[in-house]
């Protein structure tokens, strides 16, 4: 009997952890594909530079101010964290959000192709995927920490991520070569997926919390991200790695005026860079059980800034094509050894909102970094290799750093479980 008890037990284990497995297999490809900075990129950007004749800062800056809701991530993390939507934590965010988000794609179709209103479109449905994109993370995090496997399910997270640049780059180049409506109703088909998903397989507990409670709750999640300094070391090093001078839209107009790249042409450099990031993912994934955070830390970070050096030698079609894979490659590698810091770092039962801080340092740095670069190409004129040559030292300055990081964070492999911080000494009892 109590063997046939057991085999029940990890039976249902085993079903639940596939049904979780899926909503975050879901939920990363719903909340990625269907961002306006991913699969509505390339339209959107061809729309602003060869419709509205943006240049390039005001291109990076329209991206910097749509993301502005990513930013403010902790605030949708305390949120989640702390007030259970009718009795559900996890559930009842990624639905609401979702529609909201799909309904804001629609919302889009209609929009004037003016910079400002397209602008505040946008704002709003990354303001709706921000809350399921969290929900998604949180959710993530609490199974991670659950199996000690942070390093497998992030390189599951950016497998999923780097596969859907697999299906964006041909259909982003594709769709940014016909009516913008296609864009709109694409990105909210995409969206709409973790609907079902999240219907079906995502099953937790109700739970009920007076109301007295609720600021209560805010504040214990705050006191304990105060107190979590081996995440605020992981955020600092996050910080400085994205700080760098970004490349991104000066990427963009460089393969246009330069290269002579369509849309089409732009699409095929992404999906070359997606299909070596998921390379590069199935790679971490392995390596992860046999070398310790430490050394995947030094290791990635050195070679994803060594691959983006390679835009020196950007000035061919040809060159471009392998310079995007090895890129893809490398800056993958070293967001997976960053992710996996992220997940380590984030303290139990704040999953929500440790996580969205530390990917809110992510992408301020990021889209801000994109405009600043941009800026400097165009009110500045700094040149784009001088552009290239800052990026890679700045993001060379990170990796002594590592070497600062809490052993409790970085000396373990994938598979052993965490280390608890030692006890303190006592004395002989009375």
């Amino acid at each position: 009997m109590a063997a046939a008890a057991t085999a029940g037990q990890s039976q249902d284990s085993n079903k639940s952890l596939i049904h979780a497995a899926i909503v975050v297999a879901v939920g990363v490809l719903a909340t990625t594909l269907s961002q306006p900075q991913v699969l509505g990129r390339i339209p959107i950007q061809n729309l602003l530079k060869n419709e509205l004749h943006a240049d390039r800062a005001a291109n990076a800056a329209f991206f910097f101010w749509i993301g502005l809701a990513w930013y403010f991530k902790p605030l949708a993390g305390i949120v989640t964290d702390a007030f259970p939507l009718f009795g559900s934590r996890r559930k009842n965010y990624m639905l609401i959000s979702t529609v909201l988000a799909v309904l804001s794609w629609a919302g889009l179709y209609f929009t004037p192709h003016q910079y400002n209103k397209l602008l505040w479109v946008c704002i709003f449905i990354d303001l709706f995927m921000v809350v399921a994109s969290t929900v998604v993370g949180a959710y993530m995090v609490e199974i991670a920490q659950a199996i000690s496997g942070s390093g497998r399910l992030t390189a599951i997270r950016q497998f999923m991520q780097q596969s859907c640049y697999l299906v964006v780059g041909p259909t982003a180049g594709y769709l940014g070569s016909i009516a913008f409506g296609w864009t709109t109703a694409a990105c909210g088909g995409a969206m709409f997926l973790l609907v079902p998903a999240a219907i079906l397989f995502l099953h937790e507990q109700r739970k009920r919390i007076d109301s007295r409670e609720l600021l209560g709750n805010a504040g214990k999640q705050l006191v304990k991200i105060g107190a979590a300094t081996t995440m605020w070391a992981a955020a600092g090093l996050m910080a400085l790695f994205y700080i760098a001078p970004g490349l991104t839209t000066a990427v963009f107009y460089k393969q246009q005026n330069d290269l002579h790249l369509n849309t089409q042409g732009q699409g095929f450099l992404v999906f070359i860079s997606g299909g070596c990031g998921v390379a590069a993912a199935v790679g971490y994934g392995f390596a992860c059980r046999y070398l310790n955070l430490r050394k995947l830390l030094v290791g990635c970070l050195l070679f994803g800034t060594a691959a983006n050096l390679g835009y020196l030698f950007y000035s061919s079609v040809g060159r471009a094509r392998v310079i995007e894979g090895f890129n893809g490659f490398g800056y993958t590698l070293a967001e997976l050894a960053l992710m996996d810091l992220a997940v380590r770092a984030t303290p139990a039962g704040s999953e929500g909102l440790g996580f969205s801080l530390m990917m809110s340092v992510r992408n301020l740095a990021l889209f801000g970094t994109d405009w600043f670069g941009s800026m400097l190409l165009d009110q500045y004129h700094l040149s784009f290799n001088s552009l290239v040559l800052t990026n890679g030292a700045t993001t060379l300055i990170t990796v002594p750093l590592i070497l600062l990081l809490p052993r409790l964070l970085v000396s373990k492999k994938d598979t052993e479980p965490p280390e608890e911080p030692a006890a303190p000494k006592t004395g002989p009892q009375d």
